[in-house]
């Protein structure tokens, strides 16, 4: 395939977007960009400096730091996909918790932050042939996009993965866990002030309850192929 296009998979947290995203990147030859890492990682930042806890959010103190927040992805040949550095330290593992989880949404609710992180993507993918996936890619990110997907499934089954991937990691948490931080960053996702999540009017919505892996991206696969 001789055009690159810009592909923008939005959706529901839990919904399979990275592994879609990455699966399309390494078929086509295209750049892959986790835009959800890079709100972890600023995330993670907002924990360490302790802007954030579970009973305070010092929003101020987080917004006049972000000059100070150095976010850059690099190729792992052995992991086959591109890890997040924060300030030139690998935070792979550390942006996966759940601890992390619990304060993302509220982190990518602050219009200051999205900001920054919306003009370094769009920067990123000015050349096209990119993937992209987060909650804003054919909204806000590329509205232009030749190709939008909105991923969605079940809270539960969505939970489910989740807590499947985090045990298999070691961590230890419970299903209860899971799925209420799911339920808790839907609502936060969909009802901030700033870019909400929601289907763009011209994405193609597929609700993954039930596709396998291989399915699933067999369907994006196509529908790349058609345009």
């Amino acid at each position: 395939m001789n055009k690159k296009i810009t592909i923008a998979i939005d959706g529901f947290s839990s919904t399979g977007k990275s592994t879609l995203a990455k699966q399309l990147a390494k078929h086509l030859g295209y750049i892959y960009v986790d835009t959800g890492a890079m709100y972890r990682a600023v995330t993670l930042y907002a924990m360490q400096h302790h802007f954030i806890t579970a009973d305070a959010f010092d929003k101020e103190s987080l917004i006049h730091h972000i000059p100070n927040i150095k976010l850059h992805f690099e190729f792992n040949p052995d992991l086959g996909f591109a890890e997040m550095y924060l300030n030139d330290t690998n935070v792979e593992r550390e942006i996966r918790t759940i601890e992390v989880s619990g304060f993302v949404s509220k982190i990518a609710e602050v219009s200051e932050v999205r900001s920054k992180l919306v003009e370094q993507q769009q920067e990123m993918g000015k050349n096209k042939g990119i993937v992209m996936d987060g909650r804003d890619i054919g909204t806000v990110v590329f509205p232009d996009a030749e190709l939008k997907v909105f991923m969605t499934a079940s809270a539960e089954t969505r939970a489910q993965r989740r807590y499947d991937e985090l045990i298999a990691k070691g961590d230890a948490v419970s299903f209860e866990e899971v799925l209420k931080n799911v339920v808790e960053r839907d609502y936060i996702d969909t009802h901030r002030d700033d870019s909400p999540l929601v289907i763009a009017d011209d994405a193609i919505e597929i609700d993954n309850s039930y596709l396998s892996r291989e399915e699933q991206f067999q369907v994006v696969l196509d529908l790349v192929n058609d345009i």
